[in-house]
């Protein structure tokens, strides 16, 4: 049977600075452009870097009068309240409002998470059907994975993302007998070969062959992305200097073809979605997809 509602993307890595929020919108503006409907999420509360992009992109079209395509995009503030529980209860109300306002609507939901460990970080990555974790190239950042044997290269223990991810898995498998495909994308690659860039890539398929997950070849380091967040821009836009804000280069190219590489490497389900959004619209009532992994959600921390 078809599946209903949107398929989930959550872009999740506990460690900051590792290109969740580029990649997050990258992917958001490429699939709109391919025509499908995208909405997004941002659960991070305090960085709120997914959601600057969105405004940035929408101060920029509306003050050049540009055409451009966006997503329907909420941000979920954190709970300060007192009491823990309370602060989790309104967290999850808030979350489950935003993607049932959205999952019958649009074929993909992109959620952005923050580099740290929230009640919102375990619920989105307990919702996702593609978990995309982008991995600084070097090997310092695969610390956020497992801790490394210095002689061997073999992961001798698996970090607390790691173990958070394996339990979401774990929890999906209970809520509708479903896994999620798990991605490890590499980013800021250097442009040069070394033996570090070599040691990195031999270590992280090791990682991945330990967690049951995917390695894909990411983005390399380029300046374009830091002048293109101003803007809202990303390098799927049509790279016109009114457009760009300036004169576009070779390496708006290059990025443009990175990340179309990326998206064939993440196996999305493009061709099904359209099928799918039918269906939603003829059986609207039936309690599956994303609401219902949201009342299993509401059993279990009951």
């Amino acid at each position: 049977m078809t599946r209903q509602g949107a398929h989930v993307i959550v872009v999740g890595n506990e460690k900051g600075g590792s290109g969740k929020s580029t990649t997050a919108f990258h992917l958001a503006i490429y699939l709109l452009y391919q025509g499908y409907k995208v909405a997004s999420i941002d659960v991070d509360s305090r960085q709120q870097t997914l959601t600057h992009y969105v405004r940035n992109r929408r101060e920029w079209a509306r003050a050049k009068g540009l055409r451009l395509p966006h997503t329907t995009h909420f941000h979920l503030p954190l709970s300060r309240g007192d009491s823990i529980s309370e602060n989790h209860r309104v967290e999850f109300d808030l979350f489950r409002q935003a993607v049932g306002e959205v999952e019958q609507d649009v074929d993909f939901l992109l959620v952005d998470t923050p580099g740290f460990d929230t009640h919102l970080t375990r619920l989105a990555h307990s919702l996702a059907d593609t978990l995309i974790t982008p991995i600084n190239d070097s090997l310092i950042d695969l610390n956020v994975m497992a801790r490394i044997d210095p002689m061997t290269g073999e992961p001798l223990e698996m970090s607390h993302y790691a173990r958070l991810v394996q339990r979401a898995r774990s929890e999906r498998l209970t809520i509708d007998g479903r896994t999620f495909d798990w991605v490890l994308v590499r980013n800021r690659i250097s442009m040069l070969s070394s033996r570090n860039m070599r040691q990195v890539q031999t270590t992280l398929e090791r990682i991945a062959t330990r967690l049951g997950c995917r390695v894909a070849d990411g983005i390399a380091e380029r300046v374009i992305f830091r002048s293109l967040f101003p803007t809202g821009m990303t390098v799927f836009d049509p790279l016109s200097e009114e457009l760009l804000g300036g004169l576009p280069s070779m390496s708006h190219i290059s990025a443009r073809q990175e990340y179309k590489t990326l998206v064939t490497a993440l196996h999305l389900p493009t061709s099904e979605r359209a099928a799918a959004r039918k269906a939603v619209l003829a059986r609207p009532n039936e309690g599956e997809g994303i609401a219902g992994r949201f009342m299993h959600l509401v059993s279990n921390d009951s």
